[in-house]
């Protein structure tokens, strides 16, 4: 079992930058692939970046590919999430998520375990 811990949400203005970490304990990230998500106030979650279990391959959503960076160091068991111009359509709450394959990486089912997530608002 894994367990995943997000930090570094916080208020920032748009067009402003943050950087989110998703930090692993109980397993090494290295064995999976990671992607991030954020929950708006709708019910659907929105996929926003994936890194296959290498890192040779990043997955972006069309509304935020060229402004998020996803990366992971598996050496410190962490994955980041760097978000440049931000937008407030960008507010959500960022979670974490850990799964064997990057297969249809922003089904949410092929995910196994989650973090709790970090708040991001950005203001206008």
């Amino acid at each position: 079992q894994v367990q995943l811990v997000e930090s570094g949400g916080g208020l920032v203005q748009a067009g402003g930058s943050l950087t989110l970490s998703c930090a692993a304990s109980g397993r090494a990230i290295s064995n999976y692939a990671v992607g991030w998500a954020r929950q708006g106030p709708g019910p659907e979650r929105e996929f926003v970046a994936h890194t296959s279990r290498s890192g040779d391959s990043t997955y972006y959503a069309a509304s935020v590919k060229g402004r998020f960076t996803i990366s992971r160091v598996d050496a410190v068991n962490a994955v980041y999430l760097h978000m440049s111009s931000l937008k407030p359509e960008d507010t959500g709450i960022y979670i974490c998520g850990v799964s064997t394959t990057s297969v249809f990486w922003s089904d949410s089912r092929r995910y196994s375990y989650w973090g709790q997530g970090t708040q991001v608002t950005v203001s206008s």
